[in-house]
């Protein structure tokens, strides 16, 4: 199973029916593909889908039903599509029940940042910012590390996304909750020894004594 896969079946089990989500643009949105039909979730894009499906079988793309990051989505029967306005009304309003994001990096205190590496090109910020501050909770999916560097560090160095605390942490080792207490590590990936989350953590874990592993099967 790769990382990608780990990450996105964890975070499936997260969503429940009946609840509205965001799903981010790259790993997030592969999340849809773990979600079983008749789910009772409906997944909703910055630009303006509400009941955005998996991506579409090769040569069934429509283009003009993407996600906010212009790659190829289905709808769900019952879909509809908004004007960005509403899309975002939707988010600033408080009415997401959850929004799925990548990360570049968080911090001990459940800080995101995920929108800007400085000096690089980017075409915008997106909604990251609205995500994070107006989702009731907010997921974050990323790789536990970048080209051997760990992501989940001390104080984020990257421009911060909000100042609000995420809502948990699924990378390809562990699952973990920032708390006003720290970083609590809940759940290691299956095979991983608690060592090696550790080894991979440049922030201070704080560990119970019992850490199981993630489930990734219904």
């Amino acid at each position: 199973m790769s990382p990608e896969e780990i990450i996105q079946r964890r975070v499936a089990r997260e969503l429940h029916a009946g609840t509205l989500v965001n799903l981010g643009i790259g790993l997030p949105t592969g999340v849809s593909r773990y979600i079983p039909h008749n789910s009772g979730i409906l997944f909703q894009s910055e630009n303006g889908i509400v009941g955005m499906g998996s991506p579409p079988p090769e040569g069934m793309e429509d283009i003009d039903l993407t996600d906010a990051g212009g790659s190829f989505v289905s709808a769900v029967p019952g879909a509809a599509t908004v004007d960005s306005t509403l899309s975002f009304g939707l988010v600033r309003g408080g009415h997401l029940d959850a929004t799925v994001l990548g990360g570049l990096e968080v911090d001990e205190d459940g800080h995101l940042a995920n929108w800007v590496v400085p000096g690089r090109m980017v075409p915008g910020m997106g909604g990251a910012m609205d995500l994070v501050s107006g989702a009731r909770r907010v997921i974050v999916a990323m790789q536990h590390t970048a080209r051997g560097r760990p992501k989940i560090v001390p104080k984020c160095t990257l421009p911060l996304t909000s100042t609000r605390r995420v809502t948990l942490i699924v990378t390809d080792l562990a699952v973990i909750e920032p708390t006003d207490k720290g970083l609590f590590l809940r759940e290691r990936a299956p095979g991983v020894e608690i060592a090696e989350i550790v080894a991979a953590t440049s922030a201070s874990l704080r560990i119970p004594d019992y850490v199981p592993e993630m489930g990734l099967h219904d």
